[in-house]
């Protein structure tokens, strides 16, 4: 399993680089961001799994962030740890109204941002791992390793399964070829120039095997022109 990258947005250089060297130890991949626009950009290009994300910040408060990343449905499911001086019970109550996973304090305890991640993402990624996951009345279960339409079950190997799976984790978002070859068959694999695409061609005949269905299940997996790959519900 590939480790968890979290952004660490805060203005102070020495609290981003205390969390840094602390989730580095940890095993996590950090990104930063000083500010709420940066902020914004690195979640849209880097699509972290969970954001430590100071309240007061240059350009934009955490909490205005935190609200606009809740209100979009592709970053809605990002889990969100705020990590702040403030201390009052408004404040956090604010927090976890707007849809914050988590609150930690400063000063804080290494370990115990640690063991707070932990906690968020163990909850997030259960949460993931256990649900069967569904788009209309394509139905993906992970626990029996089935792939349905309408309760019909259709044709897949084992790489079409994960890459379906990959897809409806992250339904919306854009991913290039790079991404998905990290996500679905690892960053140390070696694969042929046009391997993702042949597995996403047989991911699609898969999903339109399956005859008489109201919707072409295929067109889900939409081509996005000098981009790559994204898995829509929206009409196409």
């Amino acid at each position: 399993m590939s480790m968890a990258t979290i952004l660490i947005v805060d203005d102070e250089p020495a609290i981003r680089d205390l969390v840094d060297i602390t989730l580095d130890l940890a095993g996590y991949k950090s990104i930063s961001a000083s500010n709420a626009h940066e902020a914004l950009v690195s979640v849209i290009d880097k699509k972290p799994d969970l954001i430590l994300l100071d309240w007061m910040l240059p350009g934009g408060s955490g909490i205005d962030l935190a609200r606009r990343l809740r209100r979009d449905e592709i970053t809605a499911v990002i889990p969100i740890i705020m990590l702040t001086a403030k201390t009052s019970e408004d404040n956090k109550v604010q927090g976890l109204n707007v849809g914050v996973d988590d609150y930690v304090t400063k000063p804080f305890s290494p370990r115990e941002l640690v063991a707070r991640i932990k906690t968020v993402l163990r909850r997030v990624n259960g949460t993931k791992k256990n649900t069967v996951l569904q788009a209309f009345d394509l139905q993906l279960d992970p626990n029996s390793h089935r792939i349905s339409i309408e309760d019909r079950p259709t044709e897949k190997g084992p790489t079409e399964f994960r890459l379906l799976k990959f897809f409806q984790l992250n339904q919306e978002k854009v991913f290039n070829r790079d991404q998905i070859q990290d996500s679905v068959w690892g960053a140390n694999v070696y694969l042929e120039e046009r391997t993702i695409d042949v597995h996403i061609r047989r991911l699609r005949k898969a999903l339109s095997s399956v005859k008489g269905t109201a919707i072409d299940y295929s067109k889900l997996i939409q081509t996005v022109r000098g981009a790559g790959y994204r898995f829509s519900i929206r009409p196409f």
